[in-house]
């Protein structure tokens, strides 16, 4: 078993760098498509982020009542995307959409996150074990197969050419910018209207 868990390893450092963001063995069957994107205002924010990315999971704490904030006023066209820097991302990621399966609202987004940045910083690294404590924290989840939404990530990830977290990305009036760090994200979400 530990072998095979060695050999899932090396082939997601082996997708990443042929630029392959989430290898094809992460999906699961199921049906659904719980895209984690909100909201309809005119400036498109993509959060580019790892649970496993410890200014990532400081800056947190920091961006949520900004992104809540933006997303109540309407100013903003929220995506999160998961970006699979560490070896157990695909497996976070795809416990974070199988929670939105069950309750795909923002808050709820975000409540998952935060949860999730919590559980990076210990041992949790199993389907078994993830269950056990969404199970335990009362976070209800529905499998699926993500596939699709992996490969929208990977779509997303070339897109914007992301090759760092924290990365916040911003699409306002046919212009793109690329914010990278906790100082200077904050910096760009509260300079939005």
């Amino acid at each position: 078993m530990r072998l095979k868990g060695l050999l899932k390893s090396c082939l997601v450092m082996i997708c990443l760098a042929a630029g392959l963001a989430f290898p094809p063995w992460c999906s699961a069957a199921g049906e659904g498509t719980p895209f984690p994107a909100y909201g309809t205002g005119p400036v498109e924010v993509r959060v580019y982020s790892d649970y496993f990315c410890p200014p990532c999971r400081a800056l947190e704490p920091q961006i949520e009542p900004l992104l809540i904030d933006l997303l109540k006023k309407n100013t903003i066209r929220l995506t999160l995307v998961d970006t699979p820097y560490h070896k157990h991302t695909p497996l976070y990621a795809r416990y974070f959409l199988y929670a939105l399966k069950a309750n795909n609202a923002p808050e709820q987004a975000l409540k998952v996150r935060a949860f999730l940045y919590e559980l990076s910083s210990g041992d949790v690294t199993t389907p078994e074990q993830m269950e056990t404590v969404f199970k335990k924290r009362g976070i209800a989840f529905r499998s699926f197969d993500p596939k699709p939404l992996f490969e929208r990530y990977n779509d997303l990830l070339k897109e914007d050419k992301i090759n760092a977290t924290p990365t916040v990305v911003i699409l306002r009036e046919g212009k793109k910018e690329k914010w990278i760090g906790g100082t200077d994200i904050l910096k760009a979400l509260q300079g939005l209207p």
